[in-house]
């Protein structure tokens, strides 16, 4: 899920949602504009004369892909993510920590609180636990039992033509710091040698810097704008032509 604030002609984005297949509904007193891919396959299934349909020989019929939706919490505050997580933040957004209700909000994680302070100069952001990260990573066990204990994570960003921001990583303890900060070193020293040969590369990786004290171990980086329309040019390089 994504929560963005800014200002938002809401009346457009609905229609354009809609036009593109959504519908809205209305959740705990919130609008929901939701995309639903199995919409489609009920509605290409409509005619389907079989009333007891087999679900490996109609799939159609059988919804298999999560809804996507958008509501606008308040305004000038939009959520976009996954139907459940977005009913999910309403519930809590509307009942915050209620111990009637079983709903805790975040903002009752003091560890993700603090975490979250931090970064309040930055004006894009996330903060997370590692090991949620871990258990969909899908990664092989040898590689899993490579990566240093980590327990929290947070990046920080500011976008204002260029990027600059700061990895953030919170280890277990101090050892596990130290060891996160070899394996850093290692990449960083890979990375830097790798962009020798490519001069538009050089200032973002001149630009890479590792710190941190105790268990912390950080990360600040800078990507110039002119870097993005070398990106974008190659991507585009990539394409096949259209005649």
């Amino acid at each position: 899920m994504v929560l963005a604030r800014g200002r938002f002609d809401e009346t457009k984005i609905e229609a354009l949602m809609r036009d593109h297949g959504a519908h809205v509904e209305t959740y705990n007193g919130k609008r929901l504009i939701v995309a639903d891919p199995n919409d489609r396959r009920r509605d290409n299934a409509v005619n389907d004369p079989d009333p007891d349909p087999d679900p490996n020989l109609h799939p159609n019929l059988h919804p298999r892909t999560t809804s996507f939706s958008l509501s606008f919490m308040e305004p000038g505050l939009a959520a976009i993510g996954s139907t459940t997580l977005i009913k999910s933040a309403i519930d809590l957004h509307k009942a915050g920590n209620n111990p009637q209700t079983g709903l805790e909000s975040v903002t009752g994680n003091e560890e993700l609180m603090t975490l979250v302070r931090s970064l309040d100069n930055s004006n894009a952001w996330a903060v997370g636990r590692f090991d949620a990260l871990r258990t969909q990573s899908h990664l092989p066990a040898s590689v899993l039992s490579q990566i240093p204990a980590i327990t929290w994570f947070a990046v920080s960003a500011h976008v204002n033509g260029g990027l600059r921001g700061t990895l953030r990583a919170e280890a277990r303890d101090d050892e596990s710091a130290n060891n996160l900060r070899d394996v850093v070193r290692g990449f960083l020293a890979l990375a830097k040698l790798g962009s020798g040969a490519r001069p538009e590369l050089q200032a973002m990786m001149q630009s890479l810097e590792l710190g941190g004290t105790g268990k912390t171990v950080s990360l600040s980086f800078a990507v110039p704008a002119e870097l993005f329309d070398v990106i974008g040019a190659a991507a585009n390089r990539g394409k096949p032509a259209m005649h």
